[in-house]
């Protein structure tokens, strides 16, 4: 519960601070990357303790190995193919809720630079990593422990998951809560995060640099 509310506090902060942003001259786009990066392993850091003193390890919340060439490229391939399904199914969500293109308004969270499309990638594999431990390796499992439900894990994550990204915009939130609720399934499926984790670091990397060619 605790880690919750402080979810819940940083995601207002980011409201707000969002806000500030899109209407700044020279948005400092380099040190939110930076501080996304330390915020998030921090986060994973205290769900490793969280989880040791309960006699557990991080591992094993993520699951799955990749102790030869063949697990990962079997992971791979489902993270492909899980991407492609996803993004037919976003369109769709994005359509029925009539959410707007991307426009100049997302300007201000994309790199420009070099320094900045560096610190993108980091964010980027930040992202996969930690955002999947922490909604759908932690607080899935939590859903799931407290309501004695699978699917209820699934959606109550993906809630919370998309909740944290409402400083995109009331409507990108709901179509990133869709996502988690793909992400979430495919965990479940999958009884490892680690496909998930590849899709969402390319997810995020692949937007982010075709987005800023787009608005340029």
């Amino acid at each position: 519960m605790f880690l919750l509310l402080v979810i819940v506090g940083w995601s207002a902060l980011g409201y707000i601070g969002a806000a500030r942003m899109r209407v700044a001259t020279n948005p400092h786009r380099a040190s939110m990357y930076a501080l996304t990066i330390v915020w998030e392993w921090i986060v994973v850091g205290y769900i490793a303790w969280g989880v040791k003193r309960h006699g557990s390890s991080l591992s094993q919340l993520i699951g799955g190995r990749w102790d030869s060439a063949k697990a990962f490229l079997n992971d791979a391939g489902f993270a492909a193919g899980f991407w492609i399904i996803a993004l037919v199914i976003l369109l769709f969500t994005a359509t029925a809720i009539h959410a707007p293109k991307p426009s100049a308004g997302m300007r201000y969270l994309l790199p420009q630079n070099g320094l900045e499309i560096f610190l993108w990638i980091l964010t980027s594999l930040t992202a996969g990593i930690c955002e999947e431990i922490i909604f759908r390796g932690y607080f899935q499992k939590q859903f799931h422990a407290w309501t004695g439900n699978v699917i209820a894990g699934v959606l109550l994550s993906a809630v919370v998951f998309g909740a944290g990204h409402i400083y995109q915009s009331v409507k990108s939130a709901v179509i990133i809560g869709v996502y988690g609720v793909l992400f979430g399934i495919l965990a479940e499926f999958r009884k490892s995060l680690q496909p998930g984790m590849i899709t969402h670091a390319w997810h995020d990397g692949f937007a982010g640099l075709v987005g800023r060619l787009l608005l340029k």
